[in-house]
């Protein structure tokens, strides 16, 4: 059963189900139902995209904060156990914490926008044991404006392609391929460089690493005088 046809039959509350799946680690497509949903609005008119765009900021919130609590229980050692199954293995995790360390609130609100990000960003911030109270502003803010942005261009995208036929309609539809092909690459390289500077700074297991952290701030606490 497609997304497509789950939309047409369940509407907002299939919308719902993926994108507040997805945010809280479950690998779905929650950003191409969303997408879906608006350039249905945008073609059908049976759904209203005011409404998509607040199914899909809740859902979005919601699943985030249960990410983020199931991060906070569970940690690191849930995370090395069941994440190679859902391909979050060990450099991965290095980049989060890479990323956690250096930035923290902008990691959440930008990494809504980034797909490998958007499953685990919310997990990751609560094993990295981000406070919630910086968490969750940056995490509210993230999916409003995601959610408002890809609902508003997938429902004109949809109105579009209403009124065009043709020619005109495999030009929009050749674009588009290429912008997510463009995007894609531009993620995939920014990610290199990202796992590369978490390995140098990380070397070795995770949990050696953040052991060693550890015991080098006791000893330089107990060296105080």
């Amino acid at each position: 059963m497609s997304i497509s046809h789950l939309i047409d039959s369940y509407g907002y509350w299939a919308l719902f189900g993926f994108v507040g799946a997805e945010s809280l680690g479950i690998p779905l497509p929650g950003e191409t139902a969303l997408i879906i949903a608006g350039t249905y609005a945008g073609t059908t008119h049976r759904l209203s995209p005011w409404l998509i765009f607040l199914v899909a900021a809740g859902a979005a919130i919601v699943g985030d904060n249960i990410g983020y609590w199931l991060g906070i229980k569970g940690g690191y050692p849930l995370a090395r156990r069941f994440g190679p199954k859902v391909r979050l293995d060990q450099g991965k995790l290095k980049i989060a914490r890479l990323l956690f360390d250096t930035h923290g609130a902008k990691v959440v609100f930008f990494g809504r926008f980034v797909s490998v990000l958007r499953t685990y960003v919310a997990f990751l911030a609560g094993t990295s044991k981000m406070r919630w109270r910086r968490f969750l502003p940056a995490n509210a803010a993230g999916g409003i404006v995601w959610a408002g942005i890809y609902t508003l261009a997938s429902y004109f995208a949809g109105t579009v392609l209403q009124r065009t036929s043709g020619a005109i309609t495999w030009v929009l539809v050749g674009a588009a391929v290429i912008a997510i092909v463009v995007v894609v690459l531009l993620v995939r390289r920014q990610f290199g460089r990202l796992a590369a500077r978490a390995e140098a700074r990380y070397p070795g297991p995770l949990e050696l690493s953040r052991c060693a952290a550890a015991a080098s701030c006791s000893a330089a606490v107990s060296a105080q005088p």
